[in-house]
């Protein structure tokens, strides 16, 4: 069924803002911990790397889980998944708001993400299925838009609770708006739209989600000191389970991951632009909120409010993203997006240092939410738009791919770069000190003004006296690592346009080429119709 044909198009709106609450549940659950990883810090003396899996772990559960979540939405019912993914997110952010240790915390951030990953790469699915040609254009872009934002506004809605709430506050947000958005995906979405009936691969599911989860923990655990043999083991284990799940996909017959439809041009260098894109969002949130509080000093909700330029233009920007793909093609809209967000970039390396005005703060959300809103649309849609219609699964469970995976990888790399500038600062702080002053400083104040700003900030309450030193100390560590990341971010956002620049189609390649790839996904149903 086409809603293009559906004379009742409030009824498609009605959908289409199902969809889009049910993905809100997702990216709201996806962003609200940025703000309280002060707070968590303090509250568990968290070390640097488990601040990191917290905020990497709804990420890490959803990344690892989209491909194989989304094939069994193909075959067994998009809807069916949508609505049990959206249930078991209830539970899991009342596990997280509740937590009674940061180990716990992890582990529900993680099962939340494991029910985004059948809800969240479902909305996309039915938004391809239910629509096509520059409806389904707008509809993505919506979708990709406003979703964006939301997880832009979860450290405002989180700062503000962490004004007069404790900690665990922010992982209850969602609550309220994942029942209704429970109550409408059963009312309004409907069941069954270009479904397959071809079995899922069930085995390569697994592999894939093993892949990738083991490859974003060996990253987090990169900067943990005398973890070299946890992380060769996941490193180890994501390639086997990497080169595993490739060979499987190349002889089973129905595939989770169709590698043909991978190859395309279109579908797997805007799979490569999406994931640097959305990254760079997640990883500039995730640093820059630490920033906000600990360096600059902001109140949570102050933290919450610097995102705003952010989320609103990002919303702004959306629509006009996807009349620029109409236009002129998806390759220049990606290329104009990548160029506001290596602004943004470039503007926290240069300009995010201590005591500095709000309006170097906003520019740099500014900068990355139009990069984002402009080139969060041509990611996604020219996904949707190289797969045949019995394959959107596997395009909207990539596009997912792109936010979560992209965000995991990000934030961790980002993490472990943040961990490892602070912690080789402070060493190199207390080495640079007279050696009456060393000997004053015990193995374990030094591994506690190690293991994270939070640690050194509790440190410095229990000794006043040296509370301004210490905190000043904390302060050039931290920028010394976060300035690493945000170099991180450019080298990769250039990579990505590179990538784009060359590999990408320009506007009328890019039509023959989809109209070659609907030739050859027609040819091929007609030939197997079963």
């Amino acid at each position: 069924m086409d809603l293009k044909q559906n004379k009742n198009s409030e009824t498609g709106m009605i959908a289409l803002t199902s969809l889009i609450l049910v993905a809100a549940v997702a990216n709201l659950n996806l962003s609200v911990a940025n703000v309280a990883l002060p707070s968590i810090g303090l509250a568990f003396s968290a070390s640097q790397v488990q601040i990191n899996l917290v905020a990497v772990g709804y990420s890490l559960g959803l990344a690892a889980s989209v491909l194989w979540f989304g094939a069994l939405g193909d075959h067994h019912g998009r809807k069916m998944m949508l609505i049990i993914g959206t249930l078991l997110a209830i539970p899991a952010s009342i596990i997280a708001g509740f937590a009674p240790s940061v180990e716990i915390l992890i582990l529900a951030r993680i099962v939340g993400g494991l029910a985004a990953g059948m809800a969240f790469p479902t909305t996309l699915a039915l938004i391809a299925a239910l629509w096509s040609g520059p409806k389904r254009t707008r509809s993505i872009a919506l979708w990709s838009g406003i979703g964006a934002a939301i997880a832009a506004m979860g450290p405002l809605l989180s700062g503000y609770l962490l004004t007069f709430a404790y900690w665990g506050s922010v992982f209850l947000i969602t609550l309220p708006l994942a029942v209704v958005a429970l109550i409408m995906a059963i009312k309004f979405i409907p069941s069954h739209i270009n479904e397959t009936k071809d079995p899922v691969d069930n085995i390569g599911g697994l592999l894939s989600l093993i892949f990738l989860g083991t490859m974003i923990l060996a990253i987090n655990f990169a900067p943990v000191p005398n973890s070299g043999t946890m992380i060769i083991i996941f490193v180890i284990i994501a390639l086997v389970s990497g080169i595993l799940f490739i060979m499987r996909q190349r002889r089973v017959e129905n595939p989770l991951y169709d590698l043909k439809i991978a190859s395309r041009s279109i579908f797997w260098v805007a799979a490569c632009a999406g994931i640097i894109v959305f990254g760079a969002l997640m990883g500039a949130m995730y640093i820059g909120q630490q920033f906000l509080q600990n360096i600059l000093s902001y109140s949570t909700l102050d933290a919450g409010l610097a995102i705003l330029p952010a989320a609103i233009l990002m919303i702004l920007v959306a629509p006009h993203s996807a009349k620029l793909v109409e236009s002129h093609g998806s390759r220049f809209t990606l290329l104009a997006g990548y160029a506001f967000c290596l602004l943004g970039f470039l503007t926290m390396l240069v300009l995010w240092q201590d005591h500095i005005p709000y309006w170097k703060v906003g520019l740099a959300y500014a900068f990355v939410g139009i990069g984002v809103g402009l080139a969060g649309t041509p990611a996604s849609h020219s996904l949707t738009g190289s797969v045949p219609v019995e394959r959107e699964g596997m395009a909207s469970g990539t596009a997912d791919l792109q936010r979560d995976f992209g965000g995991a990888i990000m934030t961790s790399i980002f993490g472990a770069l943040l961990t490892a500038g602070y912690s080789k600062s402070i060493a190199s702080q207390i080495n640079n000190l007279s050696t009456s002053a060393q000997q004053q400083i015990t193995s374990g104040i030094e591994a506690t003004l190690q293991k994270s700003f939070a640690s050194a900030e509790a440190l410095a309450q229990q000794q006043p006296q040296y509370s301004a030193q210490i905190i000043s100390s904390a302060k050039t560590s931290f920028l010394a690592g976060d300035h690493l990341a945000y170099f991180a971010g450019i080298i990769a956002i250039l990579i990505g346009a590179v990538i784009v620049f060359y590999k990408f189609p320009k506007m009328d390649g890019e039509k023959k080429l989809l109209a070659q790839y609907h030739e050859e996904d027609s040819k091929q149903t007609s030939e197997d119709p079963d």
